[in-house]
């Protein structure tokens, strides 16, 4: 029987995906329990019609997420820092500082995606990756002084 996989099941399927199955488990498992539907030519064309929507639905999310990544990318991330002897920075300014600062500034980031190159510890500029999908990331300026 072939059936069409509604959710990742480990080692039989993955979403959307088409496969033939023997009967008695697509009817007793797959089915019952909500991993799969039996594969008919409308169950094909549903399938067909959800993939074209959230292609779309992808596609406009990036260009938002671009749209965003163009005005982040125009500032710059200015920190006041305490420094020592020979302007060594006590601390340093971690993803937890970024993402408030970037919420200050109208951006609503987590800090999980904020990826930093080990900690800031030194003044001057530095790039930060901001991840806002997985195919649009920004590097922002981040500048460290006294």
């Amino acid at each position: 029987m072939k059936v069409i996989f509604l959710k990742d099941l480990k080692g039989q399927g993955k979403k959307d995906e088409i496969k033939e199955v023997k009967d008695g488990y697509a009817e007793n498992f797959l089915i019952k329990n909500g991993y799969a539907i039996k594969y008919t030519t409308r169950s094909k064309e549903i399938l067909d019609n959800q993939i074209e929507v959230r292609n779309e639905n992808e596609k406009e999310l990036i260009s938002k997420c671009n749209k965003i990544k163009e005005e982040m990318e125009k500032k710059t991330y200015t920190f006041k820092v305490k420094t020592g002897k020979e302007d060594k920075v006590f601390g340093s300014v971690s993803s937890k500082q970024i993402e408030e600062e970037l919420n200050k500034n109208g951006f609503k980031v987590d800090k999980k995606k904020i990826v930093l190159d080990g900690s800031l510890t030194t003044l001057g500029y530095h790039k930060v990756e901001v991840i806002l999908h997985p195919k649009v990331i920004a590097n922002i300026d981040v500048k460290l002084e006294k």
